[in-house]
């Protein structure tokens, strides 16, 4: 892989409407950018929600996608969130093959990775863990010898670290969601 070309987080703040992930995610196939993960959900206000998206490219192909962004009436805010001043996490969902010998064991991993066993069937168990990416990685890892049966990632989800935040008390959306001063989405 060219050294140049990094994984970018980038933190969106949408109106919440219907189409907007559609929107978004067609910007991205249309001007050709890979999404590695991407996540949403509702903000502390119910009428904008935030994205977070993970993409690979180069600084150049990153400002790119910025531009891109910035110009879709429903994105409010486009934030860069850089590894050394955000904070990172994902979620795994495992459900591994456990009988009464290797039980105690996948136990004691889940333990030390400080995740949690959240349903038990006579042969397997479904674990819970949250973490940034190496970790999550890791205990996947040490869970295949025992038989992986499903396995689900939610994306990675970040904010940025301390107080620093977007700033959503800012942000004012008219009776249509249009944030106040950008032109209406027609179409």
């Amino acid at each position: 892989m060219n050294e140049n070309v990094n994984r970018h987080v980038l933190s969106v703040l949408v109106v919440n409407q219907t189409g907007v992930l559609s929107r978004v995610a067609g910007l991205f196939s249309r001007r050709g950018y890979s999404i590695d993960s991407l996540s949403v959900g509702v903000t502390q206000r119910e009428d904008i929600s935030r994205m977070t998206i993970v993409a690979r490219g180069d600084d150049a192909t990153l400002e790119q996608i910025k531009k891109q962004l910035d110009k879709l009436v429903d994105v409010i805010k486009v934030v860069f969130l850089p590894p050394e001043s955000s904070v990172y996490r994902e979620l795994v969902l495992v459900k591994v093959n456990a009988d009464a010998e290797n039980r105690s064991a996948i136990s004691g991993i889940v333990d030390i990775f400080r995740g949690g066993i959240i349903d038990v069937a006579p042969d397997a168990v479904t674990v819970e863990l949250t973490g940034d990416q190496s970790k999550i990685e890791a205990f996947v890892e040490l869970m295949q010898p025992y038989g992986i049966q499903e396995l689900v990632r939610t994306g990675l989800t970040a904010l940025q670290r301390g107080n620093r935040t977007i700033g959503l008390d800012d942000i004012e959306l008219d009776e249509n969601y249009s944030e106040i001063g950008r032109t209406p989405h027609h179409g």
